[in-house]
């Protein structure tokens, strides 16, 4: 994390930065948060961002009273103070009040907190393995991105520990959901599929892009429901997320071995990254 972050208003050292230990969102996890990519030193994608948070905030009776333009332009200023054109930011909003603990009377409902970091480093060709009942999507929370990440988070740091790169989650229904922080894809026969949201897999931004700009690829991506026994016929796989873009998978454990990466994997990660391109290009026009 870099040494300067962005706190209800201000560019402070992350060192001087002081939270509430009555704060809700600080005990529980009640919040919102996105991470997002920096190219040029201009937030990725931000507009669509924004409106997954707001949408989740409204889930969990959060109010944001900040403006989309007022944290676009915290997250550019907060880069250049800390010489991060290329890298990642990470934007939460934290309740301050509520429940029976909460002593934050002082304080605004939300505290809007903003870092950046360098890029996480991601192998080539990922080794993922499955996790049964790793999502539950049946809950009235199922796919918001909200800061109580211990389940993901968890499973992921028993994954690296186990020697793999991330857990592919299913769900109640034994169905493929995603990954701890990306989204799975199945190629077959030129064709590839994801999960629907209705698995309780996230509304990743990479995600929504891909399933634009596949179609002016040539390739034809679906949303279905998916199982194990799917990646049997799989003939390549890969994930997307925001720090790693479009990014081949080479074996599932503990059964599974694909080409990564595979040639249809290759059409949408040059397609994406033409989106990228074009997206920076309009962006730098407006500031």
């Amino acid at each position: 994390m870099d040494s300067l972050i962005f706190h209800n208003g201000r560019i402070v050292p992350l060192k001087e930065v002081r939270l509430s230990p009555g704060q809700v969102g600080l005990l529980t996890g009640w919040g919102v948060f996105t991470t997002l990519r920096i190219y040029r030193g201009l937030p990725f994608a931000f507009e669509r961002h924004w409106k997954r948070m707001g949408r989740d905030a409204e889930r969990l009776q959060l109010s944001i009273e900040y403006s989309e333009e007022t944290v676009r332009r915290a997250v550019e200023e907060l880069a250049r103070a800390n010489h991060r054109p290329e890298g990642m930011a990470r934007v939460s909003f934290v309740k301050n009040s509520g429940g029976l603990w909460s002593q934050a009377d002082d304080l605004p409902p939300t505290d809007l907190l903003i870092f950046t970091r360098e890029l996480t480093a991601w192998p080539v060709s990922h080794r993922l393995r499955l996790q049964p009942m790793g999502i539950f999507a049946g809950g009235q929370y199922a796919g918001a991105k909200m800061l109580s990440w211990v389940p993901h988070a968890a499973v992921l740091e028993r994954t690296h520990g186990e020697g793999f790169d991330d857990a592919l989650l299913l769900n109640e229904r034994g169905q493929l959901a995603e990954c701890t922080s990306a989204n799975i894809f199945l190629v077959r026969e030129g064709r590839v599929l994801t999960p629907p949201l209705s698995s309780g897999c996230l509304a990743g931004i990479t995600r929504e892009v891909l399933l634009e700009v596949a179609p002016l690829a040539g390739v034809e991506l679906v949303e279905q429901e998916l199982t194990p026994a799917d990646l049997s016929s799989a003939d390549e796989v890969f994930v997307s997320s925001t720090t790693r873009e479009v990014a081949a998978v080479g074996t599932i454990s503990p059964n599974w071995t694909y080409p990564a990466p595979g040639k249809t994997t290759q059409a949408l990660e040059n397609a994406f990254t033409n989106y990228v391109h074009a997206y920076l290009d309009q962006a730098s026009l407006r500031t």
